[in-house]
């Protein structure tokens, strides 16, 4: 069974729900859809549901004393990156997904990364920058990385601003081109392998997904766009390297101190290494989310899953 009992917890229909969506972040418009995703599945569910387009300068539906849980269905900037949820905090209001320092360092790719390592998970090698630098100084440093290089937005979800490159010359145009657009880059080594994602809730590993995409890699619109995009489920036949890589997803998803639902992404090496690449917070509900694929995996619909978040949500409330 994933997650907690709930039969102890009020009736849904006693429970009104406010589903936060939209910001102000590059992903509003997925955030959007996630947002009416879930607030159809609360509805099925049978929560009292309210919808709000949320924004840093539009705050009122916060001030509803009618409001039992905020479910958070924000992506990126003000939803994903702690901003919100430290509003929320300040306020003793109860809300899914991670708190304010949770979500700030898993936002943060170098962040998180640190925490990676300290907790014993492979991650690539790389190479931090938040000024412009001579291209041929920079090519020259980034040579100890290899020849194939992940060049990104340390604070920016969805594959927004990623750019794959060959030769460290490249990668370093390409790392100030990611400079000058979003104020800092991260550069790291290119690990060839395939594209896995491990959803998490309530702490418990969901059931792994190959993600196996006709573009370059795994970008924006493959991600919400391209129907061509494969998502697999049962293609890690070893059942021992299956446990590791749930396992090393639990373990980094605690140790960033995040709880109720979230989403690691990884590249399995061709030797079994699983390298984790980043924890998204709060993943997506689209047609396309992964999330809800592995819960279904896993027996729970989405009227189901959402519901198991927001117990988790009712029983961490302040």
């Amino acid at each position: 069974m994933v997650g907690p009992s709930c039969s102890s917890q009020p009736a849904p229909d006693s429970l009104r729900i406010a589903v936060l969506a939209g910001g102000i972040g590059s992903e509003r418009e997925v955030s959007l859809m996630s947002g009416a995703n879930i607030a159809a599945a609360l509805r099925t569910a049978g929560f009292n549901v309210v919808e709000s387009d949320i924004r840093p300068d539009d705050l009122h539906i916060l001030d509803d004393p009618k409001i039992d849980i905020f479910f958070l269905a924000l992506h990126g900037e003000f939803g994903e990156d702690g901003q919100l949820q430290q509003i929320l905090e300040r306020r003793n209001l109860a809300f899914t997904g991670s708190g304010s320092e949770a979500s700030r360092r898993a936002f943060d790719k170098v962040a998180a990364k640190k925490v990676f390592r300290g907790c014993g998970a492979a991650v690539a090698e790389d190479i931090y920058l938040d000024q412009f630098e001579e291209t041929s100084l920079l090519a020259a440093r980034l040579k100890e990385l290899g020849h194939k290089f992940v060049v990104k937005p340390p604070c920016q979800g969805s594959s927004v601003g990623v750019e794959i490159v060959a030769g460290p010359t490249e990668a370093a145009s390409a790392a100030n081109r990611c400079v000058e657009r979003f104020g800092d880059c991260m550069i790291e080594r290119f690990i060839a392998g395939r594209e896995i994602t491990v959803g998490i809730l309530d702490g418990k590993a969901l059931p792994i997904i190959e993600i196996v995409s006709k573009s370059a890699f795994y970008d924006y619109h493959a991600k919400y766009v391209d129907d061509a995009t494969e998502y697999r489920f049962d293609t890690i036949t070893n059942p021992i390297l299956v446990k590791t890589i749930q396992k090393t997803s639990e373990q980094c998803f605690a140790a960033l101190g995040c709880r109720h639902l979230g989403r690691v992404d990884l590249i399995l090496s061709e030797d079994g290494t699983a390298y984790v690449l980043e924890i998204n917070t709060l993943p997506g509900f689209t047609s396309h989310s992964l999330l809800p694929m592995a819960a279904k995996k896993a027996g729970l619909d989405g009227p189901a899953l959402c519901a198991k978040i927001v117990m988790a949500a009712l029983r961490d409330r302040p």
